[in-house]
């Protein structure tokens, strides 16, 4: 406070500083905003505007000057919102220690600003990346700052446009001490689900945007489930965008009950200027950003198994291709036939596949946070996360409660599978979800997700897997060596207490077997 006395001696002579007399002469002098905030597209225009709304001043600056201009003009016309057209002045404009959020793209973008930035930086001063970064560079920008006395935080924020607007949820992570700064304002700008904000401190350096990484990851494997609902009752039952709507709004109302399920229903509402069902016009490519990939790369670099979450990756790859499948479908002929079952009954073990096969597709993302956790050192709390996506982000839902309070009954839980709800969810629901792959491959309706995720079902439960047999060849064709199981079924092991390490002489006669040391 001693910093503002001079400043302020004329507005309060009586020497007592009221913070809201010092707001209003802040605003009229222009002195200093609370949060600085660059790159205004849409998500960045309505994160200013949201900070505005609770009360937070807010400086704004883009590398193309115009939108500056444009948007203090128009959106943030009459509100505490002052632009800038340069970084100093942008810089100048901002309260100490300073506090700057990057809404860019990520890659080059944010090192290119961050390298602008810098010289006009103090020692403490911030800098947030908002983006969709891959977690490793945010990893690096946080050891190159530091090393320069500045913090960092990489804020994963979902939520699209509306949710920038009007409560997103946040997922910062970098030093405690970085998050302290911002947590005043992260906490009110948030979505709120029960009086608790939906941002919290995720974890150190790349925490932040690696849980946000795996949000949408996940948000691939639920898009690419409810797809194939949607190609299941349109190419096996036949129905049509308004019978389609009425199922997905029942759903809703249940255990499915989901953003992603709500918008289904009234996406099959919307009509073309034609009078044709929207859904029925739009070109059947998927575009994607990378962060579906990026969680499957990380998925194979920590050897944990995702295949829904990989396979929702690839199925929008093959969606690209849409002039080579049009031109298969004419060439290469698949079974044929028509659905002659019950439609109430197959809706019903539809919605038990769906799921079914989501429950497994988040238990390949916890799993996955649980390992990176591990690797790298962060302790994310895996309950807490799951609480913090309840709203405001995309994959918002009903049952994220429910991954909380498993990981309330054993923080040590190492897949959702194991916990006692999810475990009867899927035992239950198992019927049904074989019989809908079952139907779908019979017919020749591709539902990867669906399958992948039953495959993985069936291979964690199994105690023993074929992966035996690799072994055996692995070590014929290229003398890898395996274990060995003794008469109880258990690893034999050498004086170390170490598995012991065996390989066979293949090549040879009586093929003889070796302990390798």
């Amino acid at each position: 406070m001693d910093e503002w006395k001079e400043k302020y001696i004329d507005i309060t002579p009586s020497g007592v500083y009221d913070m809201q007399s010092i707001r209003y002469h802040r605003r009229k002098t222009d002195l200093a905003a609370d949060i600085g905030l660059i790159g205004l597209a849409v998500m960045g225009e309505n994160l200013a505007l949201n900070m505005e709304s609770k009360g937070f001043e807010v400086a704004v600056f883009n590398r193309t000057v115009s939108r500056v201009d444009a948007f203090i003009a128009g959106a943030a016309k009459e509100k505490n919102i002052t632009g800038a057209h340069s970084i100093p002045e942008f810089i100048g404009k901002l309260d100490r220690p300073r506090k700057i959020i990057l809404m860019v793209k990520a890659g080059e973008p944010v090192d290119a600003f961050i390298g602008q930035l810098v010289p006009h930086l103090s020692k403490g001063d911030l800098i947030i990346d908002g983006g969709n970064s891959n977690f490793n560079d945010t990893v690096r920008r946080h050891a190159e700052l530091a090393e320069q006395d500045l913090l960092f935080i990489g804020t994963g924020i979902s939520g699209g446009e509306e949710g920038a607007l009007k409560g997103p949820a946040m997922m910062p992570g970098g030093s405690a001490e970085a998050y302290a700064l911002v947590e005043p304002i992260f906490t009110k700008i948030a979505a709120q689900v029960e009086g608790t904000p939906c941002c919290s401190y995720i974890g150190p350096d790349g925490a932040g945007h690696y849980v946000k990484m795996v949000h949408n990851g996940i948000e691939y494997g639920d898009m690419q489930l409810i797809c194939e609902a949607y190609s299941l009752m349109k190419g096996i039952l036949g129905m049509n965008a308004n019978e389609m709507h009425e199922v997905f709004s029942e759903w809703n109302r249940g255990e499915l009950n989901s953003y992603l399920i709500e918008i289904t229903a009234d996406i099959f509402t919307q009509l073309d200027s034609s009078g044709t069902p929207f859904v029925d016009v739009v070109l059947d490519q998927a575009g994607q950003k990378g962060t579906g990939k990026w969680t499957s790369i990380s998925a194979l670099d920590l050897g944990i198994s995702a295949p829904t979450i990989a396979e929702a990756v690839f199925a929008r790859c093959i969606s690209a291709v849409k002039s080579e499948r049009v031109a298969a479908e004419q060439v290469i002929q698949g079974p044929g036939g028509a659905y002659q079952g019950d439609r109430d009954e197959t809706l019903k073990a539809i919605h038990d596949a769906l799921y079914a096969a989501k429950i497994c597709s988040y238990a390949q993302g916890f799993a996955l946070m649980r390992e990176a956790s591990e690797e790298f050192g962060w302790n994310l709390d895996l309950g807490k996360i799951s609480l913090g996506w309840r709203g405001g982000c995309i994959i918002r839902a009903k049952f994220l409660h429910r991954i909380a309070e498993a990981f309330e009954r054993n923080p040590e839980l190492p897949n959702l599978m194991l916990d006692s709800y999810f475990r009867n969810v899927l035992e239950t629901a198992q019927s049904n979800w074989r019989s809908v792959i079952g139907t779908a491959t019979q017919l020749g309706v591709p539902i990867p997700a669906f399958s992948s995720a039953l495959a993985y079902f069936d291979s964690y439960r199994s105690g023993r897997l074929s992966a035996n047999l690799i072994q055996a060849m692995r070590d014929y064709f290229g003398a890898h060596t395996y274990h060995k199981l003794d008469a109880d079924g258990n690893t034999m092991l050498g004086k170390d207490g170490e598995p012991t390490v065996f390989h066979t002489e293949w090549m040879l006669e009586g093929r003889p077997e070796v302990t390798v040391e």
